[in-house]
């Protein structure tokens, strides 16, 4: 290779670099991350606390006969709803209706003998004063009346049980709910009456309205006995109000209040047994399903939300990042309350003038310089709603 030529690749080679250099101090540091800001929502929020609890129907009823006889229909379906009243099973009449027969023939016959005692008695009144009769003979006519009138009593009373009997079989709901599976076939013998070899026929529970029982810590029970005034004797009424949602549902949209709560603490887990009623007319909140109620806590208060989604976790410490007044994004250290469709409270640690940053918060770290974006802008650009504006 000539002298002349190494020269010339030296010279381009050294052009080159030039041009690179150049292009670096044009570039210079890479531009600041385009990012959401929104100051914080202003709301009036309650404070809540959550519980996890059960359902639990207010009645819950075992059918069983009151006679005993061979079951002959069964009048529903099995999980069905019914009403109170409805025919649910029917037992042969025919025995029933026999022995009520004979009770009422009885009555009649103890009626006649009434009667005949009566008409000797005054018979007998009559001749006492001619002294056709004795005393004594006069006294056993006497007795003879009596007798006869205790006897219809004990007539008229088995003619009310023997028609009491009749009733009997018919067995019809005695509270509105969803009835169960039948227990029993029809054709099969039936034991009825109050011993405790009773046969059991379906059970039914009462659905609407229900009941959802959960537990509260002591702390927590003393602030709810001093938001309600410190009710005692007759007036300890904790009527909170109440919201619920089941365990695939991600709002509590069930809305009700607490009814009782229980006179005794459990000393061994330090909580007290409350109890909340909610409507259910479609059925849907069925007793033994679990869920979480969330009441209410405190008044209602003037509070800050920013969006859950804008909270970021450091260790066990919570912040949210804004962007101050050099549009440097700082942590800020906050305490949270409760979510509310989405937003979160934040208890302390955050000024209503903050610009929380609320979108691209990955390509951001503190003590960066971004460019703040106004979430209402942001709205008109891309045509989303804003995230935390007002």
């Amino acid at each position: 290779m000539t002298v002349a030529r190494l020269f010339c690749i030296l010279a381009l080679a050294s052009g080159l670099a030039a041009c690179g250099q150049d292009k670096t101090k044009e570039g210079g540091a890479p531009p600041a991350p385009t990012v959401t800001v929104a100051r914080p929502m202003k709301k009036v929020v309650t404070d809540h606390d959550e519980y996890v609890g059960r359902f639990v129907a207010i009645e819950s009823i075992e059918v069983r006969a009151r006679v005993s006889g061979y079951l002959e229909a069964i009048h529903f379906r099995d999980g069905q709803m019914v009403k109170k009243g409805d025919l649910l099973f029917s037992l042969d009449r025919r025995p029933f209706e026999a022995t009520l027969a004979q009770a009422q023939a009885a009555r009649s016959q103890a009626e006649a003998n009434l009667a005949f005692a009566e008409a000797d008695l005054a018979r007998g009144q009559n001749l006492t004063r001619g002294s056709g009769i004795t005393q004594q003979a006069f006294e056993q006519r006497m007795q003879a009346r009596r007798v006869a009138a205790a006897t219809l009593a004990a007539q008229d009373a088995a003619v009310r049980q023997a028609t009491l009997d009749v009733e009997f079989t018919e067995l019809r709901a005695p509270v509105s709910g969803r009835i169960g599976d039948r227990r029993v076939a029809a054709g099969n013998l039936v034991t009825g009456g109050t011993s405790g070899n009773t046969t059991l026929l379906a059970t039914i529970t009462s659905i609407d309205p229900i009941r959802f029982e959960f537990t509260v810590d002591e702390a927590s029970y003393l602030r709810y006995l001093r938001a309600a005034g410190n009710p005692t004797g007759d007036n300890r009424d904790l009527s909170i109000p109440a919201r619920l949602r089941l365990i695939n549902e991600t709002a509590f949209v069930h809305e009700g209040k607490t009814d009782f709560v229980d006179n005794v603490i459990d000393p061994a887990s330090g909580t007290i047994r409350l109890r909340a009623e909610f409507a259910n007319p479609d059925g849907t909140l069925t007793p033994g399903m679990f869920g979480r109620i969330q009441i209410a806590a405190g008044p209602p208060r003037q509070a800050l939300l920013v969006p859950d989604a804008a909270i970021g976790t450091e260790q066990v410490r919570k912040f949210v990042l804004v962007a101050d007044a050099g549009n440097v994004a700082r942590p800020k250290y906050v305490e949270l309350g409760s979510v509310i469709d989405g937003q979160r409270v934040i208890a302390t640690g955050l000024e209503p003038d903050d610009r929380v940053i609320v979108n691209g918060l990955m390509r951001v770290r503190p003590g960066m310089r971004v460019t703040p974006q106004d979430a209402a802008d942001a709205t008109a650009a891309d045509g989303r709603a804003p995230a935390g504006a007002n």
